[in-house]
This record gives structure tokens, C-alpha cells and sequence, in this order.
């Protein structure tokens, strides 16, 4: 029993150690203006973020940093720790514009939608982060005593576990805004609430 004890007491301390973080979450907003949902919808299309060569109505971007100890361990190398430090940026609209009502309603359901659909790409970047970090703590590479040989096969797997995030945003971005999907029906209701 004792041991039994012992192991989930150590478990709890290695998870408590791995999700000892949190990330920062910020909004950038940009302003926009208009007295319908046309006009509103017209100006967070010429002032919007910029997605490449196109404007979009939101984005999350993040800034991601790590405190890394690489230590010898024999003639190995092992990463004792991986602490993350992440910032993530949401861009979103801010009305300047005063409202009346209906319209004043439709604004709010499109921000709070388009918001909702932000903080789930923020999840994904938290989700990525921890998949990170679990695979990287405690990550050894034998014969490397300068630790010079783990850091390109580190960067390997960063790239995998960046490219799956990437793909699993695009893949509910696509959900979301085709037609029907969430952000489209937010979109319509905002323009054209007939």
C-alpha cells in the first residue's frame, strides 16, 4: 500500500512539474466602424489582419520560448528540463461604432463566435506545447557527450509536432468557414439577419 502511495505521490509530482506554466493570452484589437452589418462587415475586411496577401476577420498568432537544460549523463546527453514560456495573441474587432438594437445583438453574437473560434486555435497551441514538452523532458541521445547530436533530433520532432497543429488548424478553420459552417452562418447573421 505503502508503495502504491509512493508511485502516485512521485506521478502527481512529475505532472504538477510538467504543467507548472501557463500561457499568457492577450487581445489586440483593430478598430472597426459601420451603422450596419454590411458597413461593419465591409470595414473588418479592409482593416482586418493580414493573412498572407489577404485580410481575415481574426487571427491567433503566439510567441513560444524555452528554458532548456541539456545535461551530460555519462556518455549521453539528456534535456532534464523543457520549461515553456507562451504567448498567445488574439486579433480581434472592436467596434467604435455605437449601436442600437437589433443590430447591437448581432454584433455581439458575431464577436462572441468569432472569439469562441479563436480560443480553440489557442487550444491547439496549448495542446501543442504540452505535446512538446512531453516528448522533449527526459528525451536522451546516447553517444553525445557535448550534447550536439539531440538538438537536431529535437528540432525534428518540433517540426512534426508544429506541422500536425498547423494541420489541425487549417482542418477547423475549413469546418468553420465553409458554407454553413459556424463562422459563415455568423457572418450572414451579422449581414443579412433575414
Amino acid at each position: 500500500m505503502r508503495a502504491a502511495l509512493l508511485l502516485a505521490a512521485l506521478f502527481l509530482a512529475g505532472s504538477a512539474a510538467a504543467q507548472d506554466w501557463q500561457a499568457v493570452e492577450r487581445v489586440e484589437p483593430y478598430s472597426v466602424a459601420g451603422s450596419t452589418g454590411l458597413e461593419i462587415y465591409q470595414s473588418i475586411g479592409a482593416r482586418g489582419p493580414k493573412l498572407g496577401v489577404a485580410r481575415v476577420i481574426a487571427h491567433t498568432g503566439f510567441k513560444l520560448t524555452w528554458t532548456r537544460k541539456y545535461e551530460r549523463q555519462g556518455n549521453a546527453c539528456t534535456i532534464t528540463v523543457n520549461k515553456p514560456k507562451l504567448i498567445i495573441t488574439y486579433t480581434l474587432p472592436k467596434l467604435k461604432t455605437k449601436l442600437s438594437e437589433p443590430l447591437k445583438s448581432r454584433w455581439d453574437t458575431f464577436l462572441a463566435g468569432v472569439t469562441a473560434h479563436e480560443k480553440v486555435h489557442g487550444d491547439f497551441i496549448k495542446d501543442m506545447v504540452k505535446e512538446i514538452e512531453a516528448a522533449s523532458v527526459g528525451m536522451t541521445v546516447e553517444n553525445d557527450p557535448d550534447c550536439q547530436k539531440i538538438r537536431p533530433q529535437l528540432q525534428a520532432k518540433l517540426g512534426e509536432l508544429s506541422q500536425a497543429q498547423r494541420a489541425r488548424s487549417r482542418d477547423f478553420d475549413q469546418v468553420e468557414l465553409s458554407d454553413g459552417g459556424n463562422v459563415h452562418q455568423l457572418i450572414l447573421q451579422l449581414v443579412d439577419p433575414s
